[in-house]
C-alpha cells in the first residue's frame, strides 16, 4: 500500500477515534448580579442521537452527577427516528433539574448522506428539508413534562436558587424558523422587569440573531450547531461555522459584537458550544473533541 494511502487511513482512524472523545469543558461566565452566589448551567448541544451510541448515552447519564443547577439545550438532539427513548434515558436526572431548550434543523428532518466536503464548502442555501420528519413533536412533549420550558420563539421567566432569569428563545435560524419579532424588545422589559439575568437561547449563531439579542440587552447568548468547525486544523483553527458567525467564534466564550468588552452598550456575552455529536455519515472530528459544557455564572465585575 503508498504511504500517502497509509497516511489517509491513519487521518480517518484518528478523526474516528476523536470523535469520540467525549469532553467536559468548564467556563466562569460573568452575569449575576454583585454578590450573588455562583449558579452552574449545564450547556448541551448537538448530540445527534443514534439510539445504538451506548458510550455516548452513557456519558451523558454521568453528567448528573455535576449537579447542575440548570440544564440549556440548545438543539440537534436527533439523529434517528427512534431516538426520543434513547435521548431521554441519557438525559436522565438531569430532567429533574431546572431545563430551557430550543430545537434545532436536525430536530426535525432525518439526516441524509452527502458528500463530507460540503461541510466545508461555502454555504449555498440549500437545505435538508427533503427528508422524512423525526418525532419533533414528541420530543418537546417528553421535555416539557419533564419540566423544561420551551423556548421556540418566545420569552419566559425562570427563578433558579433565587436568581430570577428571563430567557428569550428562537426556532431555528439555519432553517429560517426563528421569528426575531418575537421576541423583540429590552429583555428587562415586560415579564422580565425584574429579572436579575438575560439568556438568549438559540441553536444557530447567525448574526442577525446575536445583533438583536446584544442590541436588546440580553447579558449572554448560548448556541451551538457550529460543532466548533468539526474538522479542524492545528495552529489554524475552524475553517467554516456552517452560518455567518466567523470561524474564530466557533466554539468557546467570547464577546459580541467580536471586540466589544462588557460594559460596552449594545454587547453580550456569546457562548457556542462545539456539541457531543455529529452527523451520521460524517462521524469524525479533528482537533475539535465533543464536549458539554459546564457555565458556572459568577457576578459581574463592579
Amino acid at each position: 500500500m503508498a504511504a500517502g494511502a497509509l497516511t489517509g487511513a491513519a487521518t480517518v482512524a484518528y478523526a474516528a477515534w476523536e470523535a469520540r472523545r467525549y469532553t467536559l469543558r468548564e467556563v466562569d461566565l460573568p452575569i449575576l448580579p454583585p454578590g450573588t452566589t455562583p449558579l452552574r448551567a449545564l450547556h448541551l448541544s448537538d448530540l445527534h442521537l443514534v439510539p445504538t451510541q451506548a458510550r455516548k448515552i452513557a456519558w451523558l447519564r454521568d453528567l448528573a452527577g455535576l449537579r447542575p443547577d440548570l440544564v440549556i439545550d440548545t438543539g440537534d438532539n436527533l439523529a434517528h427516528p427512534d431516538a426520543v427513548p434513547a435521548l431521554l434515558d441519557a438525559l436522565g436526572d438531569l430532567l429533574d433539574v431546572p431545563g430551557v431548550h430550543v430545537l434545532g434543523s436536525n430536530d426535525y428532518f432525518a439526516p441524509s448522506r452527502r458528500n463530507p466536503l460540503r461541510y466545508l464548502a461555502p454555504d449555498d442555501g440549500q437545505r435538508n428539508t427533503h427528508t422524512p420528519e423525526l418525532p419533533w413533536r414528541t420530543l418537546k412533549a417528553e421535555l416539557a413534562r419533564a419540566g423544561w420550558r420551551d423556548l421556540t420563539n418566545r420569552r419566559d421567566v425562570l427563578d433558579v436558587r433565587g436568581v430570577r432569569f428571563v430567557l428569550g428563545g428562537l426556532d431555528d435560524p439555519h432553517l429560517g424558523y426563528d421569528d426575531l419579532d418575537a421576541i423583540a424588545g429590552p429583555a428587562r422589559t415586560g415579564l422580565g422587569a425584574d429579572a436579575d439575568v438575560a439568556l438568549g437561547v438559540v441553536h444557530a449563531p447567525y448574526l442577525r440573531v446575536l445583533d438583536q439579542m446584544a442590541r436588546d440587552g440580553y447579558d449572554a447568548v448560548i448556541a451551538g450547531h457550529t460543532h466548533g468547525g468539526q474538522v479542524c486544523l492545528p495552529f489554524v483553527g475552524a475553517l467554516t461555522t456552517n452560518c455567518d458567525l466567523e470561524p474564530a467564534r466557533a466554539k468557546g466564550l467570547h464577546r459580541h459584537p467580536a471586540g466589544s468588552v462588557p460594559g460596552d452598550a449594545g454587547s453580550s456575552w456569546l457562548h457556542v458550544s462545539a456539541g457531543l455529536g455529529t452527523a451520521p455519515s460524517m462521524r469524525v472530528r479533528t482537533f475539535c473533541r465533543p464536549e458539554a459544557t459546564l457555565l458556572t455564572l459568577t457576578p459581574k465585575a463592579v
